[in-house]
């Protein structure tokens, strides 16, 4: 048998096979960390995760974004599209039949979970206001699984209302209307129950409560750390400022996409009767 050709490994393929690497994709896949959260989570030197981390960015597979809670330290995010089209380029090229097998669409996913699973997994996102990217975070995955899930949102310390653009932005782009919706205190949630918390915002995460009072175990805790839009727009028109809004829903819709499989794929409580 003769081969084709004597290809390298596909990039992805280079890059994670390391052990080291693999372990950081894995961590960052759920929730985006600090570096010295990394250094507890994967059991290495800070000097090593560092190293491995700049590798992962140089293939673009991670990137950085400086915390709005404190702006020496910085929150590594995997991007999970790239990781997506990187697989699919891997499988096509030990196969082509491969490619699309590595891209099955998320909500299909989502579907074949819900003929498996009899179970309702509970949602709370939280940002400091509950006036954006908590509201727009909630309206979108409420939008995609509808009463599979139990979705909601709170802020630390919430607006009088919801941003004017966060609610056109779900209008025009989801045809979601949240304009009667307004932001509540994460303290009116104290004794529910949930199964995953996310924060959204830097600074909510360093005040958000355990929620862990319910036996055998507390919620899952995920980051994602998505600049206010508001603040990326403050020094604009409000006319100029919109396009934040567009770029972080964008954002957290991308996220909400790669969060469904998890959410069907664990055990979680009944469907109340």
């Amino acid at each position: 048998m003769v081969l084709p050709d004597q290809a390298a490994p596909p990039p992805f393929v280079q890059l994670a096979a390391h052990e080291v690497r693999w372990r950081l994709l894995r961590a960052l896949a759920h929730s985006d960390l600090r570096v010295r959260e990394l250094v507890v989570l994967i059991g290495e030197p800070q000097n090593l995760i560092s190293y491995h981390l700049r590798l992962l960015r140089s293939g673009g597979l991670v990137n950085a974004r400086r915390s709005s809670f404190d702006g020496r330290d910085s929150y590594y995010h995997l991007d999970l599209e790239r990781c997506a089209d990187a697989l699919a380029d891997a499988g096509a090229a030990l196969h082509p039949a491969l490619h699309p097998a590595l891209r099955l669409p998320t909500a299909e996913l989502a579907d074949t979970a819900e003929t498996s699973a009899a179970e309702t997994p509970s949602v709370l996102f939280l940002c400091t206001g509950n006036s954006a990217r908590s509201p727009i975070a909630e309206a979108l995955l409420r939008r995609r699984v509808g009463s599979r899930a139990e979705v909601t949102s709170a802020g630390s310390h919430p607006r009088a209302r919801l941003h004017p653009h966060a609610v056109r932005v779900l209008r025009r782009r989801y045809d979601i209307d949240i304009a009667d919706q307004r932001p509540r205190h994460l303290d009116t949630l104290t004794g529910r129950r949930f199964d995953y918390v996310i924060s959204l915002c830097d600074k909510v995460r360093e005040v958000c409560p355990d929620f862990d009072d319910h036996p055998p175990r507390g919620p899952q805790r995920l980051h994602w750390s998505i600049p206010d839009p508001a603040a990326i727009g403050r020094d604009e028109t409000v006319q100029d400022s919109y396009p934040a809004f567009d770029r972080t829903a964008a954002e957290i819709d991308t996220r909400i996409r790669h969060l469904q499989p998890i959410l069907f794929s664990t055990p979680h409580r009944k469907v109340r009767s």
